[in-house]
């Protein structure tokens, strides 16, 4: 008998057919008050469930007895009780790294725009205030040449690295919970200090993963510290920074700009001020969004489930 798994989120078909050689498959393509129900019903006998942002807790696992398997298609997994899961047996799975390459183009995509305010501008000209020669008051600033501040030097900031230091000859200043040596001898990065990193970057990227210790990391100390020049990128989690400090750096001139894909409410509420905020370059959560990456995730993802289900330890099993 076939191990039953529920996929709740929507996949390429191939993804689908890869697990239905050895799984049955109930698959819903999202999730929301008509299909819980349904969800919550099949979720009685499942052995395992692949999709993301789920809340994975005690609450739901009271609901999944036979739950082997939790296989997360993202590499974050702060909807996911591990302490909860590992209590019962139950194994967890993310997909780091093949995202890293997506990702790390759309921060250096938004380190650009910010920079040369490039959505603005584009306004500018679309609502045809392009009447004569450029003025200065229009001029953004250059990226290369300058110094980056990495938070979290794992992969994805690895390759934020690479792309910075070989194609923009950027300093790289980074601050990890342990040193990454490959990323110091390829691209010349420099650990030090958070205060060092804040204090001495023009460009300060976030990549943590959101945990209790990482939560509201960046707060109003930190952007006290930061360059009134500098800009804030955020790609990890909303909740990493304290919303409301950045709001009041960036009204207040403490820095230059923001570039951010990610907020502490998402979708995010229209009503709020970092969306009328012309130095802020805002993306709906798009880090990862490219059709060959979320296919590689997704197929990354089914690989974990079947793996676990069939007595193999999945590759990137969360420890």
């Amino acid at each position: 008998m076939k191990p039953k798994v529920i996929v709740y989120k929507k996949v390429d078909s191939n993804v689908l057919e890869f697990l239905q050689q050895t799984c049955e498959v109930v698959y819903f393509e999202e999730l929301d008050s008509n299909t819980y129900p349904a969800f919550f019903q099949e979720l009685k006998n499942a052995d395992g469930i692949l999709g993301s942002r789920l809340k994975v807790d005690d609450e739901l696992l009271d609901k999944a007895p036979q739950l082997k398997i939790v296989s997360n298609m993202s590499v974050g997994y702060d909807n996911l009780d591990i302490a909860a899961l590992t209590a019962r047996g139950v194994m967890a799975t993310n997909t780091p790294d093949v995202l890293n390459d997506t990702v790390a183009d759309t921060i250096m995509g938004l380190i650009l725009a910010s920079a040369r305010r490039i959505p603005e501008l584009d306004q500018w000209m679309k609502t045809g205030q392009w009447q004569s020669e450029l003025r200065e008051q229009w001029y953004g600033v250059d990226v290369h040449h300058k110094v980056l501040g990495i938070i979290g030097m794992g992969g994805v900031g690895t390759t934020v690295a690479k792309r910075a230091h070989g194609g923009f000859d950027m300093e790289i200043l980074y601050h990890n919970r342990s040193r990454n040596m490959a990323a110091e001898k390829k691209y010349g990065a420099t650990y030090c200090s958070m205060e060092e990193l804040l204090k001495k970057s023009d460009f300060v990227c976030l990549l943590t993963p959101l945990t209790p210790e990482t939560e509201k990391l960046i707060g109003r100390r930190e952007f006290e510290l930061m360059k009134k020049s500098a800009m804030f990128i955020n790609v990890s989690r909303g909740k990493t920074v304290d919303e409301e400090a950045l709001i009041q750096a960036l009204q207040t001139g403490e820095i230059a700009g923001a570039g951010l894909d990610v907020f502490v409410q998402e979708p995010i509420n229209m009503d709020n001020p970092l969306l009328s905020m012309k130095n802020v370059v805002t993306l709906p959560h798009i880090g990862s969004a490219t059709y060959e990456t979320r296919f590689q995730m997704a197929m990354t993802a089914a690989t974990n489930l079947v793996s676990g289900l069939t007595g193999d330890t999945p590759a990137n099993l969360i420890k």
